[in-house]
């Protein structure tokens, strides 16, 4: 352990209690010898102004008040290597977003970790992030977007929809920004259509954060709202859908989480069957086709029959 650790390791366990602690139990907690803690104790009065005093009645060390905290940025080389993995998976699931402000922060880890020889290089290295099916956004648009929902700002935006191919100009009140599927999304109130809405953000072609404040919606209208129905699509459930899956897959099944109120069963024969909520049935269809043969849609029946014309439009692409 090194330096900077202990002397973080000496500050929590001063601070998370209430009691002195022994110099023997601080030793074992340091892995240090007896001149190595003094050392270290010298040093956090001498140059951070550590309240530490030591308490002969109970032949102890403890914080004179509780008030006290370390200066600056401060982590443990293990939750430095944990903070550059999550730069680098940031890096990779969306090269280029945020790259600006993770700069100086990236640089001080750097700093940080360059007595540690080859771990960080080693563990970005080996580090993967396979990304499938994600669309790159515009840098500027996600970062204008980050500040309007950091500020509560309201922000006036040319969104251009997919299933219309049309673009509109509105106004939202930002309220949430959800990373899903490999893709970033914006939950907002839409005061054009004065209900919530989900904006795929590589969608926004322009944006232009207002000077007025952002309508709040509660916690709980946003989750009513936004994780109640099944994926991205939003509004509250309506339609519950029960699959059954064969026995060939339902390992798989039985461990995956479609929504957060499934709930599942073993069937006799091995089968398992999944009951899950939704509203709009079109990501939920997407999800039941890639079992292809290994899934049956018992309910509801429009379900079942939009599944089987899928179906049946896919057959069609392969005439004998």
């Amino acid at each position: 352990m090194d330096r900077l650790a202990r002397i973080y390791r000496l500050h929590q366990a001063l601070a998370a209690r209430r009691y002195p602690v022994s110099r023997a139990t601080l030793q074992t907690e340091l892995e240090c010898s007896r001149a190595t803690l003094t050392r270290i104790i010298a040093e956090m009065r001498d140059l951070l102004g550590a309240p530490i005093e030591f308490d002969a009645a109970h032949g102890g060390y403890r914080y004179s008040h509780d008030a006290f905290e370390l200066p600056g940025l401060w982590f443990t080389p293990s939750e430095l290597h944990a903070l550059a993995a999550a730069q680098r998976l940031l890096d990779d699931a969306q090269p280029g977003l945020l790259e600006r402000e993770f700069a100086p922060l990236k640089r001080r880890i750097d700093k940080l970790l360059s007595g540690q020889g080859g771990v960080q290089r080693e563990l970005a290295r080996r580090v993967r992030v396979l990304r499938a099916a994600a669309r790159q956004p515009d840098a500027r648009v996600f970062q204008a977007l980050a500040d309007a929902t950091a500020w509560r700002r309201r922000v006036d935006v040319r969104y251009l929809g997919r299933e219309r191919d049309a673009e509109t100009a509105r106004v939202v009140s930002p309220q949430r920004l959800v990373h899903y599927r490999d893709n970033w999304y914006l939950d907002a109130w839409c005061h054009l259509r004065e209900a919530l809405r989900s904006f795929a953000v590589d969608r926004v072609r322009q944006v232009r954060v207002l000077d007025q404040p952002a309508l709040e919606r509660a916690d709980a209208e946003l989750d009513a709202h936004f994780k109640q129905s099944y994926g991205i699509f939003s509004g509250p459930p309506r339609h519950t859908a029960v699959l059954r899956f064969t026995a060939a897959r339902a390992r798989w099944v039985a461990e995956e989480r479609w929504h957060a109120d499934q709930q599942g069963r073993w069937l006799d024969d091995g089968r398992y069957e999944l009951v899950v909520p939704y509203a709009d049935p079109r990501e939920l269809l997407l999800d039941i086709l890639k079992y292809g043969p290994d899934v049956e849609v018992v309910a509801p029946p429009e379900l079942r029959a939009a599944v089987v014309q899928r179906l049946r439009a896919a057959l069609s692409q392969y005439p004998e």
